[in-house]
């Protein structure tokens, strides 16, 4: 009898795996691969606890471990965001977008109170039902955010070692004529793409701000001439204020020489997928790869793209954010 629940984790679990992988060999940059990606490894995972049920001593291990592993997400995660927070407000600037991490751990603190609050107080029975509301929803973001991590992690690695006739920097702001850092490990990692196929085009791509010196395009050209690239490489599109615009004004750059061949865009790590699945949604057939990132920089870059996708696809989560905080809320009408 104990072999019936364990073939049908494994059949569900092989489903959710061959839905992903025609899903993502037909297309990578789908905002529903990360969720697929996700179940596929939450059910796999299960099937192979329930095949490890006959070794009680290892079963026990991956319990304990994943144990440890919920409560370290549990009592370090928020703070650590909070920290970040801070470090992320002093470093990089009083805007709002620099908060994210701070926002994010106490969100985190805020649903755990919740949580032991209904815990310790029973009554009334209302806030059982909104707290449940808050954890479900809760849940939902977290499962969301994960799944866009992980997948984000995979599709930057796919792409690490691909060749393309062209490759586009995306640019993301000067400091008066200087390049920053942060733009700067872009065009670090075009180099690097160049001179693994030397014939490729490189597209700097990025207009003037108000308070800069020069275009980010004419910026980056020096940049990369003074690492090597020759100018008659490089083509310069300074208009772009915006992704959407870096990626189609580029694009319409190479279309006007006549250029047909294989394209890359190269964008921080935090910012790959979202780039690549707003390149979808313009029609263009391009991959993206990334630079690497200031550790301290991730965490808050990667939850602002978390929200940019999240409010990307509003109508889906916010359906599902919705009918997960109803639902407690009619079961105790019903009831």
């Amino acid at each position: 009898m104990r072999e019936s629940p364990i073939m049908f984790s494994g059949v569900l679990a092989l489903i959710a795996v061959l839905i992903f992988l025609v899903r993502f060999l037909r297309e990578p940059r789908r905002f529903g691969n990360a969720v697929w990606f996700a179940i596929a490894l939450v059910l796999t995972g299960l099937w192979l606890l329930g095949l490890l049920g006959g070794v009680t001593w290892l079963q026990a291990v991956v319990l304990t471990l994943l144990l440890v592993f919920a409560l370290m997400s549990a009592l370090v995660l928020p703070w650590a965001l909070v920290v970040n927070g801070v470090v992320m407000w002093r470093r990089e600037g009083h805007r709002l977008a620099n908060l994210l991490s701070l926002l994010a751990g106490l969100a985190m603190l805020a649903v755990y109170g919740v949580a032991v609050t209904v815990v310790l107080v029973a009554q009334p029975r209302w806030m059982a039902v909104a707290a449940v509301s808050v954890l479900l929803v809760a849940a939902y973001l977290a499962f969301v955010f994960t799944a866009l991590l992980m997948y984000s992690v995979l599709y930057s690695r796919v792409n690490r070692r691909a060749r393309a006739d062209a490759v586009i920097v995306l640019g993301s702001g000067l400091l008066g004529d200087r390049v920053p850092p942060l733009l700067a490990s872009r065009l670090d990692r075009a180099v690097i793409f160049w001179r693994r196929c030397p014939e490729a085009l490189v597209v700097v791509s990025g207009g003037q701000g108000a308070d800069e010196l020069k275009s980010e395009a004419a910026a980056m050209a020096d940049y990369l001439v003074a690492a090597g690239v020759p100018p008659a490489r490089i083509v310069l599109e300074d208009r772009a204020t915006t992704t959407d615009e870096n990626l189609r004004y580029s694009i319409a750059l190479l279309r006007e020489r006549g250029f047909t061949g294989r394209v890359l865009a190269v964008t921080n790590n935090y910012h790959v997928f979202r780039t690549a699945v707003l390149a979808r949604r313009l029609g263009l057939r391009l991959d993206v790869i990334g630079a690497r990132t200031a550790s301290y920089f991730v965490p808050s870059a990667f939850l602002r793209e978390f929200v940019a996708l999240l409010v990307q696809y509003r109508k889906t989560n916010a359906a599902a954010c919705l009918v997960l905080a109803a639902g407690p809320a009619a079961l105790a009408l019903l009831g």
